[in-house]
C-alpha cells in the first residue's frame, strides 16, 4: 500500500505537519500520565480505524514497558480487570469524545463527572486536548491513506 501524500516531501505539509507535532509534544510532556496517555492513543485509533497509529501507540506503549495483556484489552476495555479506575475513566471519556457523531449529547455528564474525580483540571485539560490531538492525526492518516506496520519506536522524538 502506497500513501496518498507524503507528508515530508510536501513544503506547506512540513510547515504546518512540524507546527502540528509541536503541540503533540507538549501534549506528551503534560501532566496526563504516559501510560495513560497510550491508552487513550491507541483506543481513538482502534475507535477510528487508524491503523498507523494502532501500530505507533502500540510499539511505543510495549518500548515504554506496557504490557501486551493489557495493550490487547484495550478494545475491551470495559470487560477488562487490568485497567485502574482512572484509566477507565479516560478510556470512557475518549471513547465518547471520539464517536461524537454517535451520541446526540457528546460527552455524558457522568463520563465527565467520573474522569474528574480521577483527574485534576489541568490533567482534565490534557485529557481533551489529546483525544482531540487524537482524533485530527487519525483522520490526516485514514484520508491520506498512510501504511502500517514499518514503525520503530522512537522514530519521531
Amino acid at each position: 500500500m502506497e500513501a496518498r501524500l507524503n507528508y515530508f516531501a510536501s513544503p506547506i505539509a512540513g510547515r504546518m505537519m512540524t507546527t502540528f507535532m509541536s503541540a503533540g509534544k507538549q501534549l506528551k510532556e503534560g501532566p496526563l500520565p504516559a501510560a495513560t496517555q497510550e491508552l487513550v492513543a491507541l483506543r481513538v485509533s482502534q475507535i477510528n480505524g487508524c491503523a498507523v497509529c494502532i501500530d505507533m501507540h502500540t510499539k511505543e506503549a510495549a518500548a515504554a514497558g506496557e504490557t501486551s495483556v493489557r495493550l490487547n484489552l484495550v478494545a475491551g476495555w470495559r470487560e477488562a480487570t487490568v485497567f485502574t479506575d482512572a484509566e477507565r475513566a479516560a478510556l470512557a471519556l475518549a471513547e465518547e469524545g471520539t464517536r461524537v457523531a454517535d451520541a446526540a449529547e457528546g460527552v455524558s455528564d457522568e463520563v465527565w463527572q467520573h474522569a474528574a474525580k480521577h483527574y485534576d483540571q489541568e490533567q482534565l485539560t490534557s485529557l481533551v486536548i489529546f483525544v482531540s490531538f487524537m482524533n485530527a492525526v487519525n483522520r490526516m492518516n485514514i484520508i491520506t491513506r498512510q501504511p502500517a506496520g514499518s514503525y520503530e519506536p522512537g522514530q519521531f522524538h
